[in-house]
């Protein structure tokens, strides 16, 4: 099955300092038949406006993925870790028995990423923050794979059973990425018009796909995808 659910259907909230549009439910956007899409809980398309984000705050049993895509994210935790990850590049946070962090915009732009939540395999455990940077060269015309908690991945961590993946493709290329039976993707073009076997979607649109086998994706413009495989 495929599901394309439009940009302009997902949840949404302005807050001034932060323009975020929901996948799924999320604060004060509820919707029961967007729950989350196998284990992937949260997808929050976030725009955050120049010096300012989000202050101190805690988290508990929640693997937390940030994908920067334009301008860059400055992280602080109680566990003592600081950073700054940049447009193309990721960030994980293993939320555990509990961590507090803040996430601000430190730059004279306004910095856009997707911020994604991935249910653990397994409450507790020590909360844990890593980041890495991926050039964007590395995953021209394939899926790189950036976090994930399956063996063999060479990425950053997470304590899931799933995969965070990314690819570039120029307009007139496609790119394909095989799914296992019983699993769940979900994927969104950060940019770029796409086909994804053979139903068209637009930037930031999510497509929601199980039991499809091979996802074949061709980019009808020059597009930058990311995808999460989960159970």
């Amino acid at each position: 099955m495929i599901d394309i659910r439009k940009f302009d259907t997902l949840g949404h909230a302005n807050h001034g300092w932060l323009d975020a549009r929901h996948h799924f439910s999320f604060a004060s956007y509820n919707d029961p038949k967007r729950m989350g899409w196998g284990a992937l809980r949260v997808w929050n398309d976030d725009a955050i406006a120049a010096q300012s984000g989000f202050p101190p705050h805690p988290h508990r049993d929640m693997e937390i993925i940030t994908y920067v895509r334009t301008g860059a994210i400055t992280h602080r935790d109680s566990m003592g870790n600081s950073g700054r990850t940049a447009a193309g590049d990721v960030q994980v946070m293993s939320a555990g028995t509990g961590v507090t962090h803040s996430e601000f915009n430190l730059e004279d732009e306004e910095t856009t990423l997707f911020q994604i939540w991935i249910i653990p395999d397994l409450e507790g455990g020590n909360p844990g923050w890593g980041a890495r940077q991926f050039p964007k060269a590395d995953r021209s015309g394939q899926f790189v794979t950036l976090a994930s908690g399956i063996e063999g991945d060479d990425a950053l961590p997470i304590r899931a059973n799933a995969r965070v993946a990314a690819a570039t493709v120029n307009a007139g290329a496609s790119v394909s990425y095989d799914l296992e039976a019983g699993r769940h993707a979900y994927l969104v073009a950060a940019k770029g018009r796409i086909r994804v076997n053979g139903e068209e979607a637009d930037p930031r649109d999510g497509i929601a796909l199980r039991d499809v086998g091979t996802i074949k994706v061709e980019a009808l413009d020059d597009a930058e995808l990311v995808l999460v495989d989960s159970l």
